[in-house]
């Protein structure tokens, strides 16, 4: 035990007597691991926040809209506009085997909703039951649509929290009344917030029985009868969405009168392959952050090394000296070895103790859509600093192994 302590001792003894080198061979290995764990905490900011978004739509979403089908393939020029129909949302759900889940949305942003409190403007969802099974529609009181809503046309609805707000502001909105364009409704349910700010329109939407929906508010327009809006749908995997995809193009094209082979022909929205495109991106930003941190653990051994050469060159007459006096080499070696661990473990600790202050003064932080406040990653955090501090024990053994075996009489005769 006192032997430790002797050898601790010299350690911060030699370090204090060079304090300049000490601190800079520190700083630069303290700067690069606070740097490396900064730009992961960065890229883990990036990535939940992306995570975070494409939850709020829900898990494995497609969306397809009403499109455009060239009478001539290849030729948008001839294209004729088509709207999606209730059948085509039929015939998906009866014969698209790798569909799981799918439901048809009407929506309309011509409606203005009254209660006795106050009234607001925002768009209003005719949907089934199975709505909420895909999009992400988190409640907070009360209750969604049901089947019996659905089958017996109630005019029920659920509001969305901003509506919640500003129909009924600090007062209970289940079980109360609204008015959709002079239509009664009672209000079932609310839902909690989504996203954050403005960002997110679900906060402003109202939904109500998609049966109600077609009878009380149609689509307008031209070949308006038994129109949908879009339709959500989600694979029985995600791995088998382009599988679902083709299926639903299949059918709608041939509903429609058009070759689904033609991709000009749909409009919509793949989160599934999304999500894909983001984990690549993430890939290619590991890859990068570990070749930054192999960088960084090179960098940081390197600077080691060249201390403590510097320190066996400038010590030499004492280690003669402790050889003279009785020293054995792995005493000697245990001291520039001891040394080495010290700098880096030290440098490294320091360097992740910055990084997470510095993250925990952005904890707090909203920051655009698709971003996160960063984080300290623990898992990287060790991984770096034991990676650090194993660089340090290579760096200190070649140092090491070359003051033990000085010949004291060798070394006694240095300058």
């Amino acid at each position: 035990m006192q032997m430790a302590i002797d050898v601790f001792v010299q350690i911060f003894s030699t370090l204090w007597a060079h304090k300049l080198r000490s601190f800079l061979t520190m700083f630069g290995i303290a700067w690069g691991v606070g740097s490396l764990l900064l730009l992961v905490g960065l890229g883990e900011g990036f990535r939940t926040g992306n995570q975070r978004g494409l939850s709020e739509y829900g898990e494995n979403i497609i969306m397809i809209f009403p499109g455009r089908a060239p009478a001539v393939p290849g030729s948008m020029n001839s294209a004729r506009r088509y709207r999606l129909t209730y059948q085509d949302y039929l015939d998906i759900r009866k014969e698209a085997p790798h569909v799981r889940a799918i439901a048809p949305v009407l929506a309309t942003d011509d409606v203005r909703a009254v209660s006795e409190f106050a009234s607001a403007s925002g768009q209003l969802n005719g949907a089934e039951p199975q709505y909420n099974g895909i999009r992400f529609l988190p409640l907070k009181q009360g209750r969604w649509l049901n089947d019996l809503d659905e089958a017996q046309k109630r005019n029920v609805v659920v509001l969305g929290d901003e509506m919640t707000h500003s129909l009924f502001p600090g007062r209970p909105a289940v079980g109360s009344f609204i008015l959709l364009n002079y239509l009664r409704f009672e209000v079932v349910g609310t839902l909690k917030r989504v996203g954050r700010g403005d960002d997110n329109l679900t906060n402003t939407r109202c939904y109500i029985p998609f049966q109600v929906m077609r009878s009380a508010f149609p689509l307008k327009g031209e070949e308006s009868h038994d129109a949908i809006s879009f339709i959500y749908f989600q694979p029985r995997v995600a791995d088998e969405h382009l599988l679902a995809v083709e299926e639903a193009h299949r059918i709608i094209g041939r509903n429609h009168g058009f070759d689904y082979h033609d991709a000009d022909a749909f409009e919509g929205l793949d989160f599934v392959q999304q999500a894909q495109m983001m984990g690549t991106i993430f890939d290619a930003m590991n890859e990068f952050l570990g070749t930054v941190g192999l960088v960084t653990l090179a960098l940081g051994a390197i600077g080691v090394i060249n201390i403590m050469l510097v320190a066996v060159s400038e010590r030499t007459r004492e280690i003669g000296l402790r050889k003279a006096l009785g020293a054995t080499n792995r005493s000697i070696m245990l001291q520039f070895f001891a040394e080495g661990i010290v700098l880096t473990l030290v440098s490294g600790l320091i360097g992740m103790g910055l990084a997470g202050g510095l993250m925990t003064l952005f904890r707090n932080y909203n920051g655009p859509g698709g971003f996160d406040p960063p984080r300290l990653v623990l898992k990287t955090a060790i991984l770096a600093i034991a990676s650090l501090t194993l660089a340090g024990v290579a760096a200190g053994l070649y140092p090491a192994r070359k003051a033990a075996r000085l010949e004291p009489v060798e070394a006694l005769r240095q300058e």
